[in-house]
């Protein structure tokens, strides 16, 4: 299996390229409310990059340093287990450690869910 180095974006499909903008741009309030508390190194100084393409994949956040990808799912994921968990074990593959976290827990448990980023950033 090829690995994939998650550094080139200038590697990435130009369609690819084009759904990781448009993510950005429509980013569901539990994605918008993370990304405030991760961007610019707030988190023990971490770098975070949002709607990072990895391989055909778009991770909702990643942290190079680290390889540690935070995904947030909504209700649509309760259907799509098998392909999340093809997708992660990719991931995996990689080097990438994935955390998920359902929408509604990170808008209703915000600090619990901060602390585990906040674990695995620090270790």
């Amino acid at each position: 299996m090829t690995v994939f180095n998650p550094h080139h974006p200038s590697k990435v499909p130009d369609d690819l390229k084009q759904y990781a903008r448009e993510m950005r741009q429509n980013m569901p309030d539990a994605e918008q409310l993370l990304w405030y508390l991760l961007r610019n190194r707030r988190m023990a100084g971490a770098k975070f990059r949002r709607q990072h393409p990895v391989g055909r994949y778009i991770l909702d956040f990643y942290c190079i340093e680290k390889s540690l990808a935070i995904e947030l799912d909504g209700g649509q994921h309760s259907e799509q287990q098998a392909y999340d968990k093809s997708r992660d074990q990719f991931l995996t593959l990689q080097g990438i450690e994935v955390l998920r976290f359902w929408n509604n827990q990170m808008l209703s448990e915000t600090e619990s869910v901060l602390e585990m980023i906040y674990a695995k950033v620090t270790r």
